[in-house]
């Protein structure tokens, strides 16, 4: 059956996965078949034992996670001061608000602009750096628009 993490404590080493019959399972670490731990919001196939999920294993969704990641890096590197990687993410008032600094930077001698560009060469710099999960969480998942 597939399925998506709804949850997921280290602490305890459990979680809960969505069926896609709509029905819940409860997931032990020991029946995770991945080799990273498993995170709230993955896409997974496992077995129904009762109401436990048994031979969980990941959906490969980490070439997705990957593209987005590179195609945001460069956006960010070559367009990042107009905002261009934050309209890919899905963060439209926040690119918005790049690319209007830039262009009403040059009214203030250039400062807001260069500002704004050093802003989407750390981000670049940051994407790069961040792990493919990484990225997906925090990014895409998490929705988190700053650094």
């Amino acid at each position: 059956m597939k399925g998506t993490i709804l949850e997921y404590n280290e602490v305890s080493r459990s979680g809960v996965i969505s069926g896609d019959d709509g029905q819940r399972y409860s997931l032990d670490v020991a029946d995770w078949k991945a080799s990273q731990l498993p995170r709230a919001g993955n896409k997974v196939d496992f077995s129904v034992n009762g109401d436990k999920a048994e031979a969980v294993y990941s959906e490969a969704a980490s070439s997705d996670a990957s593209s987005k990641k590179i195609a945001a890096a460069l956006l960010a590197f070559f367009l990042g001061a107009f905002g261009a990687h934050k309209f890919y993410l899905g963060y439209t008032k926040q690119g918005v608000i790049m690319l209007l600094v830039f262009i009403f930077g040059f009214i203030l001698i250039g400062i807001p602009s260069m500002i704004i560009a050093l802003i989407a060469f750390v981000e670049f710099i940051i994407y790069l750096v961040k792990s493919d999960a990484d990225f997906e969480q925090t990014y895409v998942i998490g929705r988190k628009p700053w650094f």
